[in-house]
């Protein structure tokens, strides 16, 4: 599912033009399964499926699968709505430069947040 990512985003054109001072590489977890998710000038320019030995990107973030499942629901639970909310609930780890991550903040939210409603097998 999280392969999807890079034509969904790069579809919404407002999304796009939101993140166009963005370029970026950064890390996503779930569970024992990994992505590098590369950006560049807000479009997503590959999404690379682990394991890696020694990724490199500016920050990660980490959480387990049941936690991703109930984001990607369609309609996630309180709690489980927002990157925030996970953060909060310590459910899922930001680490690294996250300075990117939280400059950017609104457009890492509505690009994950495109996931949702597909089902939650990654």
């Amino acid at each position: 599912m999280i392969e999807t990512l890079q034509e969904r985003v790069n579809s919404d054109a407002g999304l796009v033009r939101r993140g166009r001072f963005l370029t970026t590489t950064f890390l996503l977890e779930v569970g024992k399964a990994a992505w590098l998710i590369a950006i560049h000038d807000g479009r997503i320019v590959s999404v690379t499926k682990g394991p890696f030995v020694m990724p490199s990107s500016s920050f990660a973030l980490r959480t387990s699968d049941e936690e991703w499942d109930k984001f990607c629901e369609t309609r996630p639970p309180p709690g489980s709505n927002d990157l925030m909310a996970l953060i909060k609930r310590r459910v899922l780890k930001a680490e690294g430069d996250l300075q990117i991550f939280m400059a950017n903040l609104r457009y890492f939210k509505e690009a994950l947040g495109k996931l949702r409603g597909e089902g939650a097998a990654a």
